[in-house]
């Protein structure tokens, strides 16, 4: 059985050419993150691509276990983009599931 954490976004910038940047930092910074933490089994990350009130951004990620799971969290690298993150959002949401 492994941990799914899934998490979205919803960033505070209004103008395009910002959000497009932040977006774009997230995504980056999020996808380097399986190459130095041994504990991610898989990670997507994807923007969201249809007008509306959505979220902008959505991580998929799989961990072995709950364990697993906080060490990513805790991890410097993890750390360091989550920061990123907070600096530019204005919402967040988050489950943890098994399959």
């Amino acid at each position: 059985m492994t941990i799914r954490h899934v998490v979205t976004w919803k960033l505070k910038a209004a103008e395009e050419a910002e959000r497009a940047e932040q977006l774009a930092v997230i995504k980056g910074g999020l996808e380097s993150l399986p190459a130095v933490i041994p504990e991610i089994l898989a990670l997507q990350v994807g923007v969201n691509a249809l007008p509306g009130d959505n979220f902008d951004i959505a991580l998929i990620s799989d961990f072995a276990d709950a364990d697993a799971l906080q060490r990513y969290v805790e991890n410097a690298d993890h750390q360091t983009v989550a920061a990123y993150i907070r600096s530019v959002v204005g919402g967040r949401s988050a489950v943890d599931f098994e399959v």
